[in-house]
């Protein structure tokens, strides 16, 4: 097979994997060349490239105006994207209708969904799926749920989760799913951000063999909500599933909580006489579709608003192409629909392809370190995506469990979350894909709605460690700290010139806090927040966050919301807070806390406030130290320097320029009580 390059360039041979000539006979972009061919169209005939892409999907009405039209340059007004305005939709249709009723997929399975525990297991048709969806889109349509309204939707990795989301498309309402990982305090600030009038939970989901009580995490939310803004959410609708899972119902009225007869009902309670058929909602292509919230530098979390046409579009086409997704594949994304990879690659564009997919409710370890290869020999998945935080977790356990099962059927690997270190993507190579697999280390952001730089499993060449290439339609840049464009090897902030699709509209309720995080700094480009490197053959390596955001197991989380979780404890008089590597998490939380006068410091302090961020934010936001320090580094202005903390974090003696502080010797002191941090 004859090497496959940008033109003009000569790769390091010995970190160049090429595509498997077999994976290049019936893929939908076959080599390089047909990649870089349409990579042009798509820049240089927006229009035409994604009208092309539009013909597979159903329109109640054509675009009016211009089908592309956007604004990316502060100083020169509003920022916005416009894609296929004035176009009627609706893309529950496009996804479960088109695919029954067009494509003749109905009984094809959508799901093949496995519960925590093996012997709980479900397969979903896709007709099955189109009727759940309309009975419970008929169910909203009752309680008053009308077309804009906003609905939270905190349930764990089960098939309701889905069929939540979907109906809210289909009645034209917008979704904000939120990871039942979070807190009641976290669960409070997005429904109050966005102000839902329904909340759609479960009585309780298992983690392992830990029992989470979410029942009770949503009323203290929505007692929550009261207290701060006297809001009041119309109904709470709550899935009875460790209910189904529990015989003894003395077991399970100990597990319930209190009850609410004036908004609580039970899921299978308003389901049982609901109609099987739902008229879908016809909505502009720019009317949202979903809100979901992601870290902000601020500490506040940010509502990213997406809509319905550019979303619909880019996630098919993404999941087409970059999984190289075929009829016959069993694909499976291991990620939690609570996040954006699971909007994207779980739900939407999966579904808009008529494909198989695997919904898993539980975690890789349990009840054995197996279990993700059990669930691929059972199901015979080809496709599997999952994120570097769980293979560097499974790579402890060496190869034994994964040669148990029979893998044969898996043709791609995907990862996703955070960028992928070489032994963890050599490991997934040669363990879990046998040397046979390409591994695809996809970018993208909750922001851009699906991948921007990935690989093509049968056109590109991959290097262990980089997402490679610009996906159709994005145009990337590296930028340096001035707003110069950086050409060849270079390395800088990774910006875009122009928009995809699938691109947040707004920040929800906020736009002018849309425009200054991501187009003010550089008019004219969206700033993704990421530093990257460019190397001599053109690949895009992402080297992690600029600002004060950390990757922890793959979830963007603030400095600035952890730090004010720890400052609401009555003894820490200030905090601050860096990354630390973490050989599974990627990175996990350093925190060093400053006490009010006459306030000391022990193991027991440490972790109350541990269990505070726990509380405030989520598990994922749990400190792995905590650090006494007298005092914080700061300059003469007063800010705190974090790169001197990420140094002690790290211990890093060589400190650079201390000159700009206001008491350096703050710095000698806390350098010689790192061993002291409370881990």
């Amino acid at each position: 097979m004859s090497r496959m390059v940008i033109p003009g360039t000569t790769p390091t041979d010995e970190k160049l994997f090429n595509p498997p000539e077999e994976l290049q006979k019936d893929a939908h972009i076959p080599d390089f060349e047909s990649y870089l061919r349409l990579y042009k169209k798509s820049i240089e005939e927006p229009e035409e490239f994604w009208k092309e892409v539009a013909e597979d999907f159903f329109w109640k009405s054509p675009p009016k105006g211009e089908f592309l039209k956007y604004n990316f340059d502060v100083t020169k007004g509003n920022v916005n994207v416009k894609f296929m305005a004035g176009a009627k939709t609706n893309i529950c249709y496009n996804i479960l209708d088109r695919n029954v009723n067009e494509k003749n997929r109905g009984e094809k399975v959508a799901y093949y969904w496995e519960g925590n525990s093996p012997s709980h297991s479900c397969s979903i048709t896709y007709n099955q799926l189109l009727k759940q969806v309309c009975k419970f889109a008929n169910v909203l349509k009752n309680m008053g749920v009308k077309k804009g309204d906003r609905v939270a939707i905190y349930l764990p990795m089960i098939p309701e989760l889905v069929y939540s989301m979907l109906a809210c498309a289909r009645v034209g309402a917008v979704h904000s799913t939120v990871f039942a990982g979070f807190s009641s305090e976290s669960l409070c600030e997005r429904i109050l951000d966005s102000q839902c009038s329904f909340l759609i939970t479960a009585d309780g989901v298992y983690r392992g063999d830990k029992l989470i009580n979410l029942k009770q995490i949503s009323d203290e939310a929505l007692e929550k909500c009261i207290e701060k803004e006297n809001f009041v959410i119309k109904n709470c609708i709550i899935v009875r599933h460790i209910g189904e899972q529990k015989n003894n119902a003395n077991v399970y009225n100990s597990f319930q909580t209190p009850w609410n007869a004036d908004t609580n009902v039970w899921w299978d309670d308003v389901m049982k006489n609901s109609s099987e058929e739902c008229e879908p909602e016809w909505v502009d292509a720019e009317d949202p579709l979903f809100i979901l919230y992601t870290s902000g530098s601020t500490g506040k979390p940010k509502g990213v608003l997406h809509t319905v046409a550019g979303y619909l579009l880019y996630t098919a086409l993404t999941f087409k192409y970059v999984f190289d997704y075929h009829p016959d594949d069993v694909y499976w994304c291991t990620a939690d629909i609570g996040w954006i990879t699971g909007h994207s690659y779980i739900t939407y564009g999966p579904l808009a392809n008529g494909a198989t997919s695997v919904l898993f409710e539980g975690v890789p370890v349990y009840p054995h370190v197996g279990r993700f290869w059990e669930i691929i020999e059972k199901y015979s998945v080809s496709k599997f995506y999952t994120a570097p935080t769980a293979i560097r977790l499974l790579m402890k356990y060496g190869q034994e469990p994964v040669k148990k099962f029979n893998l044969g059927s898996l043709k791609i690997l995907g990862t996703v979350g955070e960028p992928i270190n070489p032994e963890a993507w050599l490991w997934y190579y040669n363990v879990v894909g046998e040397k046979r697999c390409p591994v695809l280390d996809t970018f993208w952001q909750t922001e851009t709605g699906g991948h921007v730089i990935t690989p093509l499993p049968a056109a590109t060449p991959l290097k262990p460690g980089s997402a490679t290439f610009p996906f159709f339609g994005v145009l990337p840049s590296i930028l340096n700290e001035h707003g110069e464009e950086l050409e060849g090897e270079a390395e800088g902030y990774l910006v875009f010139k122009q928009p995809w699709p699938a691109i947040m509209r707004t920040v929800y309720g906020n736009h002018e806090r849309f425009e200054n995080t991501y187009f003010k700094k550089f008019p004219g480009y969206y700033v993704t927040g990421d530093g990257c490197r460019r190397d001599k053959d053109g690949y895009y390596w992402i080297t992690g966050r600029i600002d004060d955001m950390l990757n922890v197991s793959g979830h963007l989380l603030s400095t600035a919301e952890v730090e004010s979780a720890l400052t609401e404890h009555p003894v820490v008089a200030e905090a601050a807070v860096v990354s630390r590597p973490h050989a599974v998490k990627g990175e996990c939380l350093y925190c060093f806390v400053t006490l009010k006068n006459g306030r000391e410091f022990s193991h027991s302090l440490a972790e109350e406030l541990k269990k505070q961020v726990r509380e405030k934010i989520g598990p994922i936001a749990t400190p792995d130290f905590i650090q006494n320090a007298p005092a914080l580094p700061k300059t003469r202005s007063g800010k705190i320097m974090r790169r001197v903390l990420r140094q002690i974090a790290r211990s890093e003696k060589d400190l650079g320029d201390l000159s700009t502080l206001a008491d350096p010797k703050v710095v000698e002191v806390l350098f010689s009580q790192r061993w002291e941090a409370t881990a």
